[in-house]
């Protein structure tokens, strides 16, 4: 950075938490040029993180409330533009957002939670048996746990909740979360699996089930129509289901594999857990702490100037929180902040968020990920890295905080 104000985000995300140290030794909330040119602000403290997120002074939808995209300074060649133009629950503020929540919210209820998790257990068990199958039949071959664990696992649970059907013959579940390079790709993702969710939402209103597409269905009003933006619509329950379809996946991708690559490569915590001297649930929640699954969600956009941590961020300004750089904040945690340890008494983090836009799903996320990697562990306890960590490299984006392959030997 040196005496540049602006610190240039890594668009690949190659460091994601060396880079978040760097930005947190210029203070909690710092200047920053994002892909593209355009200058933002990045929250990497703790606290400083909670009180953004808290503040109703800080708004999500850039419609109305990011002027450079309203009047068109921001173009369309942004490489993050399918995030300002996103229209959906996480992007909707005030009664629109929380009128939409009500309606998913019950999907995500203890009772709905102990009743998915059979469904959870046997996706689980499903993969299992697809590794172990693989091994058998490509013996000494290592294997991709991101694509051939990580994915199936957490694609097929969002699907359990949403109702995809069983081998999900239109493929939504393979296109579920993943992020494009470019605005072009992005758009055209996002087109064509709006549309095959648009197909799904109409088999179920012509066979409704026991899935949260088919409440949401019965939850609209008599004689509401079938398209449109009104409460209710069509367009907004597919909107919705996209949203709980990709932010469903990607993150508990990224979390089962972090979680593992945590255990693979500390032997120590390795044995704790598997031992049964410290709960599968604190290798998850410390995992979350150390290597949340989003790193940045863009945008947050300020509806007045607002002070937060002695830093001034002006009316409509972007901000983004740095969720995966919250949990290492010295000032929370100690010299020690970096360092994995489930047995850390005090595993404080943001990965979930705060305040009113924060998940819905953490309960969700956080059984079928203890599932998931107690179940791995188990089955193959002989289970190594097939390359040296230093080879590992990331998801090619700063948004998400991942690892593009896994690669082991089971």
């Amino acid at each position: 950075m040196d005496d540049d104000p602006l610190f240039a985000i890594d668009p690949a995300g190659t460091d994601i938490h060396d880079e978040a140290a760097r930005l947190r030794a210029h203070g909690p909330i710092t200047r920053v040029l994002l892909p593209g040119g355009v200058a933002a602000w990045a929250v990497t403290g703790y606290h400083a993180a909670r009180q953004v997120l808290a503040d109703e002074r800080f708004a999500r939808n850039a419609r109305q409330h990011w002027p450079a995209y309203v009047d068109g300074t921001i173009g369309p060649d942004f490489p993050l533009i399918a995030w300002a133009r996103m229209d959906n629950m996480s992007t909707a503020d005030g009664e629109p957002h929380a009128r939409q929540r009500r309606l998913v919210a019950g999907a995500f209820s203890p009772q709905r939670i102990a009743v998915l998790r059979p469904r959870v257990e046997r996706v689980v068990r499903r993969a299992l048996d697809e590794l172990a199958g693989h091994a058998a039949e490509r013996p000494g071959e290592p294997v991709d746990l991101k694509v051939g664990y990580a994915h199936r696992v957490a694609s097929r649970v969002i699907g359990e909740l949403l109702g995809v059907p069983e081998g999900d013959p239109d493929g939504i579940l393979d296109r579920a979360g993943y992020i494009e390079s470019t605005p072009q790709k992005a758009a055209a993702e996002y087109a064509l699996l709006r549309s095959k969710i648009e197909a799904l939402v109409a088999a179920k209103r012509r066979q409704p089930g026991e899935d949260l597409i088919s409440d949401l269905i019965a939850a609209q009003p008599s004689g509401c129509p079938v398209t449109g933006t009104g409460a209710g619509s069509d367009a907004e329950l597919v909107g919705l289901a996209q949203l709980m379809l990709n932010t469903g996946a990607e993150p508990a991708r990224n979390l089962i594999t972090n979680t593992v690559l945590a255990l693979l490569t500390r032997p120590g915590q390795r044995a704790l857990a598997a031992s049964g001297e410290v709960e599968w649930d604190d290798v998850v929640e410390e995992t979350l702490r150390t290597d949340a699954s989003v790193a940045y969600l863009p945008f947050r956009f300020a509806t007045e100037d607002v002070t937060i941590a002695g830093v001034t961020i002006s009316r409509g300004d972007p901000v983004l929180v740095g969720y995966a750089a919250t949990g290492r904040d010295p000032e929370l945690h100690g010299a020690a902040a970096g360092e994995f340890d489930a047995r850390r008494a005090d595993k404080r983090h943001v990965a979930f968020g705060h305040g009113v836009h924060r998940c819905v799903g953490p309960a969700l996320t956080r059984m079928e990920v203890r599932i998931a990697v107690e179940a791995l562990f188990t089955r193959f306890p002989g289970l190594r890295l097939a390359v040296e960590p230093k080879e590992l490299t990331g998801q090619g984006t700063f948004v998400m905080n991942g690892r593009l392959a896994l690669p082991v030997h089971l």
